[in-house]
């Protein structure tokens, strides 16, 4: 009974440690690859949600405008007049910065 368990291992194949390593070595260097290329996509992420923002603001502020005949003294005059839903994130990675004399409103987009 013994030597029929020894002949039935001797013929099994299996991976070595060497070919597992291997295989993880590979994964690993694919993993890498797609994160460093996720990355790109967020950063085009930001810079659209960055130019909706100046866009929506800059809409706003115009609308205000028609409406009052005067630009708001604060962005939060908008939100208060329902111009706007909510003011851009200001922990956003991303600044939008307003000038109540000319109504001017710009970005700085990463």
């Amino acid at each position: 009974m013994l030597e029929r368990l020894r002949a039935a291992r001797t013929n099994q194949d299996g991976f070595t440690l060497i070919e597992l390593l291997i295989v993880v070595v590979i994964l690993g260097v694919l993993a890498g690859v797609v994160v460093f290329a996720v990355q790109a996509f967020n950063d085009e992420g930001k810079n659209a949600a960055c130019k909706t923002d100046l866009k929506t603001v800059q809409t706003a502020v115009e609308a205000y405008y028609a409406h009052e005949h005067a630009y708001p003294g604060t962005l939060q005059l908008l939100k208060d007049g329902n111009y706007i839903k909510d003011l851009p994130d200001p922990d956003a990675p991303y600044t939008i910065t307003y000038n109540a004399g000319t109504g001017a409103v710009t970005a700085a987009c990463a």
